[in-house]
């Protein structure tokens, strides 16, 4: 067995660890008895595409590849490990997913468009923080939502955050002035963002993203759009990963910035991932520091994530609290008591 799987089996042993001690738990008395966890980074399916296929997480390495060869979408190494990471059977994701949060105590963030969004809160009732944004992405600039619309989302139908925002897909930093309108409604609603920064690229950038840009991702591109929209409350997706000195600047310099570590937590070397998150909390941001997973289709990821975090030997258990729910509670100005 590698070292990387070795890795795995251990990481994956502890989440279910912890999954079995959160199930008796829940079977002895109520989720009370399970401290609520808030995942700030979840998109909206309502699992009616199909699944996506079994996944190791934390894979070692990236891998080279040839032009003038057929070349895989996906750069990471294709290793194997045991057990995999499953996706829900066939119309069965949202089922699956409201009996994790339930089982775990997780609220969630749940970035999308708003018809799904509201399909997920329907279904999974007093979990579902809604958020929706001005498309673009992967998508591009043809897939804005008209701001007027947002407005209505935000005003009048109930969706808390602005996210996911997409613009590195574009190769546009955050702060070009062709998407400041939407910021400033953001500032002025008093509605925090989420903004995609840092990783993305899977490796094959080239392949199946051609106006991604490693460059539009680094976290201090967001010093402009802060200098003009200082109320703003923003969240740097994926914590800018792995661009920490940049990120590490931007936290010093902008006390409205928290990150989430969602995506990153899973799908980079276990060494890489400790050592990223180690160094925010020691730089003295351990009260910015949020926990998502950046799932849409894989239910296990909850678990698995939240064991990461869980058995962090170089976090205290104050400091696991604090990326489990407290920033989250702070930066959307929740009411800590009304979670059991």
């Amino acid at each position: 067995m590698s070292n990387s799987h070795q890795k795995f089996v251990i990481a994956f042993g502890c989440s279910l660890l912890f999954a079995a001690c959160a199930t008796q738990a829940l079977a002895q008395n109520s989720t009370a008895s399970v401290p609520p966890i808030i995942d700030v980074h979840i998109h909206a399916s309502d699992g009616s595409r199909p699944g996506a296929p079994p996944q190791c997480p934390n894979q070692a390495k990236f891998v080279a590849s040839d032009p003038n060869t057929k070349e895989s979408n996906n750069g990471w190494d294709q290793e194997e490990c045991t057990p995999k990471l499953l996706s829900s059977a066939p119309g069965q994701y949202l089922n699956d997913l409201k009996a994790e949060m339930e089982r775990l105590n997780v609220t969630g963030v749940v970035f999308g468009d708003p018809a799904t969004v509201k399909k997920m809160m329907d279904f999974i009732p007093g979990r579902i923080i809604p958020g929706t944004s001005f498309g673009g992405g992967m998508a591009g600039a043809s897939s804005r939502v008209p701001i007027e619309e947002l407005r209505d989302d935000f005003t009048n139908k109930g969706f808390k955050v602005m996210g996911e925002i997409g613009l590195q897909y574009e190769g546009l930093s955050p702060s070009d002035p062709s998407v400041d309108k939407y910021f400033a409604l953001a500032e002025e609603l008093d509605i925090p963002v989420a903004i995609h920064m840092g990783t993305g690229g899977s490796g094959r950038a080239n392949i199946t993203m051609p106006h991604f840009r490693g460059s539009a991702g680094d976290p201090l591109l967001l010093e402009e759009l802060l200098a003009r929209h200082p109320k703003l409350r923003v969240t740097v997706m994926h914590a800018g990963y792995p661009m920490i000195d940049n990120m590490l600047t931007l936290l010093q310099a902008n006390s409205h910035v928290y990150v989430d570590v969602a995506g990153l937590i899973w799908s980079y070397p276990l060494s890489e991932v400790n050592g990223y998150i180690e160094r925010l909390v020691k730089g003295g941001f351990e009260d910015r520091v949020m926990f998502g997973t950046d799932q849409g289709g894989r239910v296990s990821l909850m678990t698995y994530s939240i064991s990461l975090i869980q058995n962090a030997q170089y976090l205290t258990p104050e400091q696991k609290r604090d990326i489990l729910f407290n920033n989250a509670v702070r930066f959307y100005r929740l009411d800590p008591s009304k979670f059991k």
